[in-house]
């Protein structure tokens, strides 16, 4: 074979073996020692942690987290990687947090690592500072670790909307929400019957006008009426006629020209004459006729014995009519209902589970979606019983309703207070976030936010109780905290141990 055609052939071996080198190496992803290393930006030991070397002693740090609570297990190695037994080495490890606060930890021998002798709280975003001694000789080591962390300016701040707040303690409210609809209040109520036979007249009121108590607002012709007014009449007549007699009688017996037996049998007359014109009045009356008006019936004209009046028995507003002019209606026939709406009922559902939240007296609030509206009020009555249709009894608040606005009919949701209690500490609803797997507030050091896992308890809503994680006097961003979460999110910073 001529000596070029070996050259180009050695060549082409050569080139292939690279190629297969290259991809082997591109379909791994890169992920061995070196690679790691260059990735996270700093050397990393065999355990993934991160690598700190110093001439004769490389110690591997790492924070293991598998199914206990975050612990330092450090590595010692010599300076060729081969492990040192670790009960040659001494370490101190201070970790120092925005803020101040600085967290100690001693270590102890546990296997092939040394562990420390405390939990690594959560954010794992602080400067480290790490002292060991090996063979009478002391190294140490410093470096920052950045996790949910970010700094804000206060122009940036204030473009991002981003208040601040305190944390306190807190009077919360528990609340239950219950539906409830606006109803009419039934000890404002009146319907308003005709109490006997007759034909509509007049009709002076229609549904929604207002009116006062003692107005006309129909008139009906009745023959029934008519008849009785006839009969008080005729009994009147009647008393006045035995009146005369009386008094006649008892003239000639004082004179001995007539029989006792005379005056007696007038006297008799004259008191059935005064009960049969009672009789008739309370008849009158009954029906509705003032007892005013009764004295004045002998001077009326004849076509006024059939008029019938119907007067509103109360303050308030027509919510319904039946009456028509022309119409024929019986005796207790509903012509009108009239309704004092300046209080409303609110009658709100309370299921089997919540009946023991609800009590009469307890504080109230009226919320209409539709209106944008709320009142406060009491409650003023729990049913006994539960409905066999809606499985619910119901809690009565009354409400006052001057200008009108709570209209029968309206559904509303009614909150009532379930719970009062203060709390320790508290944060505002709004201020939570998700970072990572933790709920957090972004606690203020200057300009510094940092995302603090929190142990939340009772909330009301608004505050939310904080168990544990936070501090009296902490500053939290409030308002627009996300916006504090996406800056964060922007420098990539990963939950790197």
């Amino acid at each position: 074979m001529p000596n070029h055609s070996r050259f180009a052939l050695v060549a082409i071996l050569v080139v292939g073996i690279l190629l297969t080198v290259f991809v082997l190496r591109s379909e791994s992803g890169g992920d061995g020692p070196e690679e790691a290393a260059e990735a996270a930006g700093y050397p990393k030991g065999p355990h993934g942690g991160r690598l700190l070397s110093d001439g004769p002693l490389q110690l591997e740090v790492t924070i293991y987290e598998d199914g206990v609570p975050p612990q330092f297990r450090v590595f010692p190695y010599d300076s060729t990687l081969t492990p040192l037994d670790p009960a040659t080495v001494e370490l101190e490890i201070a970790l120092e947090r925005l803020g101040g606060r600085v967290d100690q930890f001693r270590f102890r021998q546990e296997g092939d690592y040394l562990r420390g002798d405390a939990v690594v709280l959560e954010p794992h975003s602080f400067d480290v500072r790490l002292t060991a001694r090996l063979s009478g000789r002391t190294f140490q080591w410093s470096y920052s670790q950045i996790e949910g962390k970010v700094e804000l300016a206060a122009d940036q701040r204030k473009s991002a909307g981003i208040t601040i707040d305190t944390v306190g303690p807190r009077l919360m409210e528990t609340t239950l929400v219950l539906p409830g609809e606006i109803t009419e209040d039934a000890t404002r109520r009146a319907q308003i019957a005709a109490r006997l036979d007759g034909v509509v007249t007049e009709v002076f009121k229609q549904e929604g006008d207002r009116v006062r108590r003692g107005e006309l607002v129909a008139v009906l012709s009745s023959r029934e009426l008519a008849h009785a007014k006839s009969g008080f009449l005729a009994a009147a007549h009647h008393l006045e006629f035995t009146r005369v007699t009386l008094a006649r009688e008892d003239t000639l017996w004082s004179k001995r020209i007539s029989a006792e037996r005379d005056l007696l049998e007038a006297r008799q007359g004259f008191d059935e004459a005064t009960l049969a014109l009672r009789l008739a009045e309370q008849s009158l009356i009954a029906l509705g006729i003032p007892a005013s008006e009764l004295s004045g019936l002998a001077d009326a004209p004849p076509e006024a014995l059939a008029r019938y009046e119907i007067r509103a028995p109360l303050n308030g507003t027509v919510t319904e009519r039946q009456a028509t002019i022309g119409e024929a209606v019986r005796a207790d026939t509903r012509l009108f209902t009239i309704s004092d709406l300046s209080s409303v009922w609110v009658n709100a559902a309370v299921y089997p589970a919540d009946l023991s939240a609800v009590r009469n007296g307890q504080a109230a609030t009226i919320l209409s979606a539709e209106l944008g509206q709320e009142a406060t009020g009491r409650v003023s009555f729990v049913g006994p019983l539960v409905g066999q249709e809606s499985r619910a009894a119901t809690a009565r608040i009354v409400l006052p309703n001057a200008d009108g606005r709570w209209r029968p009919g309206l559904f509303v949701s009614v909150r009532l207070v379930r719970e009062s209690v203060r709390v320790p500490l508290a944060v505002a609803v709004e201020a939570i976030q998700t970072f990572r797997d933790w709920q957090v507030v972004f606690v203020r050091h200057g300009d510094w936010f940092e995302a603090r896992p929190l142990e939340l308890g009772r909330t009301d809503g608004t505050w939310i109780e904080v168990r544990s994680g936070l501090a009296m006097g902490d500053q939290y961003a409030r308002q627009n905290s996300f916006a504090v979460k996406a800056e964060i999110g922007k420098l990539g910073a990963t939950h790197d141990h």
